[in-house]
């Protein structure tokens, strides 16, 4: 049997005849839309969402709240800018909060943010909600939003397996209070239990009481989203005990929000002016944003070139060389495979540290960049919590995806200077960048 009559079809990945030189326009934030699609429906009153992200995981979102009665209508809209700037226009979602039901089941697919903020929303259903999702979804934590939630008060049932499938069974409201978790699996446990707090009788104290948390850029996204919506939220980085949210019991407003690019996923772009000694500029990057996407202007300066932000967006520049890094990715871990691929193109060599969270992600990450690039020639090792990079000559062949969009990216980034590079199942891309292999071949065009 043939490996294209196994996966799904292989997709030639594009190859630079020279350095790329493009303007991209990239959709919005996963991370942003998810968070306000679950802050709006909770709301008092109606909000907008403009510039949305439309990609399977956000649709699942979007899906899941409008089975537990929310209403969600999307239209093509335009609108003043409170700044004086100009209209934004495009498509927007208006959430009309309502009183949440069950009995209904909700598909989360793989998606990390649906699976775990939604079963906090479900304890304020009037009604059991039952949460089922891929096979992958099965395997992925969710032991630390479980185990808090019936610290708070709720009655779910997962067969004590400390994943999917489960059912909650809401009571309309959630008594909430102090609880301890240990969210060093993903930070996502303790934005799950920051989102929904407002609306527990009494808010929520999260401790987290395990080792370092990963991902904090994405916790300190949850607090200011929250503070966006009139809640009040205590946290370490303004003074509060360190590992310790507080978040007390208010009604939400509805607001207006239009949802930034979502930086990570330029990444790919990026690497590409990178890895070929081209330019790509990146349009409307926020001059403050919390998304972790934003260390790429400091990584890949790092590895060899430079940017400049601009109100038109970023534009960065490729040297024409790159460099080996050493990094510590806890942060932005999900940023670890773009950079390993660029690594991989590297002069020198590369360790990046503290993300050994990734082996619980869409797949594991860290064995799945393993074996992906040394089956074209490459020198990886995984370490505890990382991988060591050392470059190598690489060759064409297969790179499988694993269902993971972040590994098709980092496949397609290598194809552009390895000739030969086919990535088994593009379309897995659909996750958060619905239309990548379109943009990825309109940039290798721009530069033509």
């Amino acid at each position: 049997m043939t490996e294209s009559s196994v996966h799904p079809a292989l997709w030639p990945a594009p190859h630079a005849s020279g350095p790329v030189d493009a303007t991209v326009t990239v959709p919005g934030s996963k991370s942003v839309t998810n968070r306000a699609l679950v802050l709006a429906a909770l709301a008092a009153e109606p909000g907008w969402l403009r510039r949305p992200l439309r990609s399977r995981d956000t649709l699942l979102m979007a899906q899941a709240l409008r089975a537990m009665g929310v209403g969600i209508e999307e239209t093509v809209s335009s609108s003043s800018s409170a700044t004086g700037g100009p209209d934004v226009t495009g498509e927007a979602w208006r959430v009309i909060p309502a009183g949440l039901h069950g009995p209904v089941t909700v598909d989360v697919g793989n998606a990390g943010t649906v699976m775990r903020f939604l079963p906090p929303v479900a304890t304020l259903a009037d009604g059991p909600v039952h949460f089922d999702g891929d096979p992958r979804s099965y395997e992925r934590p969710l032991h630390g939003v479980i185990d808090a939630l019936r610290t708070l008060g709720a009655r779910i049932e997962d067969g004590e397996r400390g994943s999917l499938p489960l059912t909650v069974h809401g009571a309309g409201a959630l008594e909430g209070g102090p609880v301890r978790i240990d969210a060093s699996a993903s930070s996502q446990f303790v934005s799950a239990l920051l989102l929904s707090a407002p609306r527990f009788n009494q808010g929520v104290e999260v401790r987290h009481v395990g080792s370092s948390l990963p991902s904090m850029p994405h916790i300190r996204m949850t607090v200011e989203m929250l503070r966006a919506v009139g809640a009040q939220v205590d946290e370490p980085e303004t003074g509060g005990e360190p590992d310790v949210w507080r978040v007390s019991p208010s009604a939400l407003l509805g607001r207006d929000l239009t949802i930034e690019p979502d930086l990570s996923n330029a990444q790919p772009f990026l690497a590409a002016a990178l890895v070929t000694g081209g330019r790509v500029t990146v349009r409307d990057w926020p001059e403050r944003t919390t998304q972790p996407g934003d260390a790429l202007r400091e990584l890949f300066t790092a590895m060899g070139g430079s940017c400049e932000l601009t109100p038109q967006g970023l534009t960065f520049k490729g040297s024409g060389r790159i460099h080996g890094i050493d990094a510590d990715l806890g942060e932005v871990g999900e940023l670890t495979p773009g950079i390993a691929a660029v690594a991989a193109l590297a002069d020198s060599p590369s360790t990046l540290r503290g993300v050994a969270h990734l082996r619980l992600h869409e797949t594991d990450r860290l064995a799945a960049l393993t074996k992906e690039i040394n089956e074209l020639g490459g020198d990886v090792t995984e370490t505890a919590d990382g991988l060591h990079i050392r470059p190598r000559p690489l060759r064409g062949g297969v790179f499988h995806t694993y269902d993971d969009h972040r590994m098709a990216t980092a496949g397609a980034i290598i194809g552009l200077v390895v000739p030969g590079v086919e990535i088994e199942n593009v379309g897995t891309t659909a996750k958060t960048l619905p239309d990548f292999p379109d943009m990825w071949t309109g940039m290798l065009g721009a530069g033509a």
